[in-house]
């Protein structure tokens, strides 16, 4: 944390700041990649996604605002709600953005992580997403199902059927265990080795599962479905050593059946 201050204060002395990037001990992987990764995400809401301008727009686990960044040049007659459980993130974004941009607003969600929020009231299967019924029209989640047990993950799916519309989308990525990303593993291809089973969903890392989990093809579309989603498209990854791929992790788009 000293190193990533000391850089800040370079950066600040030096006037390298850049407009709506946090500094480095809030975001330690750089403004390259901070920047980088919203633009490439905004392509795939809007090419996969189908979002658009006017869009009602809700960011689950919004972070330090990676993904909002792009959208407040893109959403030019829409709207944007985040939440994230780290305090720290949301307060920046709360300084941050929505001085500047009014209708985007982020949201402490008070959820109990023992990493980022240890004292949290309510756990993420108790939690209620703070907004009413039928609220948004495109719903997103960047790296957040990949590090969710599976009731949990049933518990958002069931939230986010609530707030959206009823020809809302989602786009959330994963981890997908299927014929091909099974090759690569046992191949020794992938970044990532999903070996340890548990109930509905594999880790790597049993001891602390949310480290990184996957699922099943066959048993994602069964707990999308009984949670009122169906895959729209799914965009494989690389994360499992793939030569044809769209990002690091599969891109799922669910539709409300």
């Amino acid at each position: 944390m000293g190193y990533f201050l000391m850089l800040d204060g370079a950066d600040l002395c030096m006037g390298k700041n850049r407009d709506l990037v946090p500094p480095r001990c809030l975001n330690p992987i750089g403004d390259g990649d901070f920047e980088s990764a919203g633009e490439e995400f905004l392509d795939y809401f809007t090419r996969f996604g189908g979002l658009q301008r006017s869009h009602k727009v809700l960011d689950v686990g919004c972070g330090i605002g990676r993904m909002a960044r792009p959208l407040t040049r893109y959403l030019t007659s829409g709207a944007y709600e985040g939440f994230d459980i780290v305090p720290a993130g949301i307060r920046w974004c709360q300084k941050n953005f929505t001085p500047r941009f009014p209708n985007f607003k982020f949201t402490l969600a008070d959820i109990r992580n023992q990493e980022y929020n240890a004292q949290g009231l309510v756990t993420a299967t108790e939690y209620r997403f703070p907004y009413s019924d039928s609220r948004f029209d495109f719903a997103f989640l960047t790296s957040v199902f990949t590090h969710m047990l599976s009731q949990e993950v049933s518990h958002y799916l069931s939230e986010l059927h609530r707030v959206l519309l009823p020809d809302g989308k989602c786009l959330a990525t994963f981890f997908i265990l299927n014929e091909e990303s099974r090759r690569l593993i046992t191949a020794g291809s992938s970044s990532l080795d999903f070996v340890h089973p548990l109930a509905g969903y594999w880790t790597t890392n049993p001891a602390i599962p949310e480290t990184a989990i996957a699922y099943e093809e066959q048993g994602l579309v069964e707990l999308l479905a009984r949670n009122g989603f169906k895959p729209d498209s799914i965009q494989a990854g690389r994360w499992c050593g793939r030569s044809e791929y769209v990002s690091y992790q599969d891109i799922v788009v669910l539709k409300k059946l």
